[in-house]
């Protein structure tokens, strides 16, 4: 069983040597045909000329350098399709997600799952980052089991022909988990350690992670829309039973529901929810927009050559 390793690589020059080293010594145990894609998504330090060297140093490590930084799934889906082994990894480049518990992915996929997560026993960043991260999991449920939607993680194993189903996918709004679900249906997860950062911070912000929320959200389902829409039934009920109140109290008391205050209020719900309304569908309205435009999810500005065998076209 051949494997093809991927990593998006973001200002990670000083944990290359050691990733790329781990890495040979359990893929030279689990297989004798296997490859590392390295995708540098728009580093600021010299990333690339580090990927350059290993490249030249291992004839397995092979490096795509992006044009800027697209983000972490835009990278992932670049060198998934250029991946050429039948088990495909995704891990990051900081180390956390240890090389050695890549048998232990693989084990669980020769059982016959397709897609599978390696879920850390122990989640060692913040409070605060540890909630976004589960909430971004959140939207997965509507694609895949809510098991194991709670436990998807970036460090994954999975069938490479699961490409096949979202090969001609271009939009510049991915999400590589929801785009798996596109091929089938059986996932799984499995616990594995999860190590401390080598060098450098996260570069996983907050912001990031809430916007990789928000595109998963309106990029891949409807169900804001329809939330809108029980938003707004609701508030046309609220205000016809609202009308029906005063009319009734007028006609029976001859009087009716004092002031400005009140009016006030009401109209202020109902703003809010038009406006909460039509800020969904500009969200949706920007991505159509942005596809019309056939904006693309990466652009790639060299390799380390070893797409020349290969359908650049496809990347």
């Amino acid at each position: 069983m051949n494997i093809s390793v991927i990593v998006p690589v973001y200002n990670s020059e000083t944990i290359l040597p050691e990733l790329v080293s781990r890495l040979q010594k359990v893929l030279d145990s689990l297989t004798n045909g296997f490859e590392l894609i390295l995708v540098n998504d728009g580093s600021r330090d010299h990333s690339w000329e580090v990927i350059y060297r290993l490249a030249q140093e291992h004839l397995w490590v092979h490096g795509i350098n992006l044009m800027r930084n697209y983000g972490q799934h835009n990278a992932l889906l670049c060198g998934i399709r250029a991946a050429q082994y039948d088990i495909v990894v995704t891990m990051d480049d900081d180390l956390q997600h240890p090389p050695e518990e890549i048998p232990t992915l693989i084990q669980k996929i020769t059982e016959g799952y397709d897609v599978v997560y390696g879920t850390p026993i122990k989640e060692q960043h913040g409070f605060w980052r540890n909630i976004i991260a589960r909430l971004t999991r959140l939207p997965l449920r509507g694609f895949i089991d809510a098991q194991i939607a709670r436990n998807a993680s970036a460090f994954r194993a999975f069938r490479r022909h699961l490409r096949d189903a979202f090969a001609h996918y271009q939009s510049p709004f991915i999400s590589i988990d929801v785009l798996l679900s596109w091929g089938t249906t059986r996932f799984t997860a499995v616990p594995v350690n999860r190590d401390p950062r080598r060098a450098g911070v996260s570069n996983y912000t907050i912001r990031k992670l809430a916007s990789h929320i928000l595109d998963m959200v309106t990029g891949f389902s409807t169900w804001p829309l329809r939330v809108a829409s029980l938003v707004g039934f609701g508030f046309t009920i609220f205000g016809i039973a609202v009308l029906i109140y005063v009319l009734g109290r007028y006609l029976i008391e001859g009087g009716s529901v004092a002031g400005f205050p009140f009016l006030a209020s009401i109209i202020a719900i109902f703003s809010g929810a038009q406006l909460f309304a039509l800020g969904l569908i500009g969200e949706y309205l920007a991505r159509i927009h942005f596809r019309t435009m056939g904006r693309p999810y990466s652009f790639i500005r060299n390799t380390t050559d070893f797409l020349s065998n290969r359908n650049k076209d496809k990347l």
